[in-house]
């Protein structure tokens, strides 16, 4: 999650499309991913890239934690922050389902789907619980039943997209020909509008960590996780850029979303990390400084 889909084919409709043997290619790569790797720098680009994927699949879970822990998740984060990020997954996950991307590929986006929907959910919950309104309880009810409701239903996309792939390939070739312009412009679409989403998420939060002063109640391992899968992703369509240069220009504008969702982010997380190395260090002080100014105030009391 918040950071661009793993197009492994990018813009090319599906393997099944124009699927071939690969004889000289590695086995599990082949079985896995349905992609032909020959070379060392292709093999890195799709090991670098799964690693990106782990980073991701995990970014969200120590927030989780962090969330359940203090119970002040609607105060540490910003709910601008969290729109943006749902936001950026859906239309990942969309372009993976118009672009009939890698099953893998849809069950990643499918997890980041579901992963924005606890942080979310635990947002309203804390939101609703901190607030002590006499209408929480049904709230709260209203919530889960439409969080159980979006679970359900993503978790029925994923098998009938599953099987919807498993058809006959002359329909799959047949309908890929008709459909091609306007499946790649769909596809390409969804990933500025990510991009946009992705690049958009961070403002909100900095700015309410600046507005503050604080970073209590996030765990830096969202960001940190975060900024590792960006930079393996980036680092991945970097390694599979090819050796021609008259196929560079059109790898680039093909991967161009992709590429700026992924560096731009990372250099946003830079100011996050910045924000919390130095409200850190307030924190810290403010502790002593408390300490300070209630002191006198106690040996004042004694002496009178």
């Amino acid at each position: 999650m918040m950071a661009p889909q793993l197009y492994t084919h990018a813009f090319n409709i599906s393997p099944v499309e124009n699927r071939r043997l690969c004889i000289n290619g590695t086995p599990w790569i082949w079985h896995l991913l349905e992609e032909c790797v020959e070379n060392a720098w292709e093999y890195w680009s799709v090991v670098i890239g799964l690693i990106s994927i782990v980073c991701f699949l995990f970014a969200a879970l120590p927030q989780i934690y962090v969330a359940y822990q203090n119970g002040k998740v609607d105060q540490a984060l910003s709910l601008g922050f969290l729109l943006c990020w749902i936001g950026g997954d859906l239309t990942n996950f969309i372009g993976c389902y118009l672009t009939n991307q890698l099953p893998i590929q849809l069950v990643t986006a499918i997890f980041y789907v579901n992963m924005d929907i606890i942080v979310i959910s635990q947002f309203a919950y804390y939101k609703l619980k901190n607030q002590k309104t006499t209408k929480c309880s049904i709230n709260l009810k209203n919530f889960c039943v439409t969080w159980v409701l979006m679970c359900i239903t993503l978790c029925v996309i994923l098998p009938s997209q599953l099987l919807l792939r498993n058809q006959d390939q002359s329909t799959v070739l047949e309908a890929s020909k008709n459909a091609l312009g306007m499946i790649k412009m769909s596809g390409f679409i969804c990933g500025y509008v990510s991009c946009m989403f992705y690049l958009g998420s961070r403002f909100p939060q900095l700015y309410k960590n600046f507005q503050r002063r604080s970073t209590e109640g996030t765990s830096y391992l969202l960001f940190a996780l975060a900024m590792m899968g960006n930079c393996t992703y980036g680092l991945s369509l970097v390694l599979k850029m090819p050796a021609a240069e008259s196929l560079r220009n059109l790898y680039f504008l093909h991967h161009l979303p992709w590429l700026i969702g992924s560096f731009g982010v990372l250099f946003l997380d830079i100011f996050m990390t910045a924000q919390f190395i130095m409200y850190r260090k307030q924190n810290k002080r403010r502790p002593s400084l408390v300490a300070l100014e209630v002191e006198p105030l106690l040996v004042n009391e004694e002496d009178s």
